[in-house]
């Protein structure tokens, strides 16, 4: 039986305007830099090289290993300023998901969607991830990663009341109510004093 969620769970600090918050460019990465290397290592094991890849919730840099050559990497992010400044991005978009949670792109566009280190910001994430799984082909990967650092007055009250054990179950919670979903997987790397790192991934079913 599913559980649908509390609305309450899915609200923040600041309700303002999500554009007003990130209208000036912040280039952080919610990562220290051994949880990036360890991030980028464990795409380069899960990406086929050369594929096109939707690096979502994007900002300043996107982790993808040197060697994966993809064939091409958009981004979707809330600053232009950052997204211009990804030298991993080949074009982006300005789109705020929790206003709009519809992809500006095709069925079936990508060989895997990239989300790192922002999920705990979606206030409508079933809805996104249902958009994720649409604009996959089939057998496609959703990587979803995350730490224990974030804006705490943007991220959902829930991320902020449980621990990280919780938070991929949180993240795994998403997939099952998006339906569609083949078994995800689920990767952890924690050695203090560096920074934790959970994964959390799936690939789309066919049909």
């Amino acid at each position: 039986m599913r559980l649908r969620l509390p609305a309450d769970h899915f609200r923040r600090h600041d309700e303002s305007d999500d554009g007003y918050f990130y209208r000036f460019p912040r280039r952080v990465v919610h990562l220290d830099d051994l949880a990036i290397a360890v991030l980028g290592e464990l795409y380069g094991q899960i990406l086929s090289p050369g594929g096109v890849y939707l690096d979502l919730m994007s900002s300043w840099r996107s982790h993808l290993p040197a060697d994966l050559q993809p064939a091409r990497v958009p981004g979707l992010g809330m600053n232009a300023e950052e997204l211009a400044d990804n030298p991993q991005l080949d074009d982006y978009r300005v789109q705020d998901l929790n206003h709009n949670p519809s992809l500006p792109f095709d069925d079936e566009q990508f060989e895997a969607v990239l989300c790192a280190v922002s999920v705990q910001y979606l206030t409508r994430p079933v809805a996104v991830f249902k958009e994720v799984r649409r604009v996959l082909k089939p057998g496609g990967l959703f990587i979803v990663s995350f730490s224990n650092r974030c804006f705490p007055s943007k991220a959902i009250a829930l991320w902020l009341r449980t621990t990280d054990e919780q938070r991929v179950s949180l993240v795994l919670h998403y997939f099952t109510e998006a339906s569609g979903w083949g078994e995800p997987q689920i990767a952890q790397h924690i050695a203090p004093p560096a920074d934790p790192l959970f994964v959390v991934w799936a690939a789309k079913l066919a049909g």
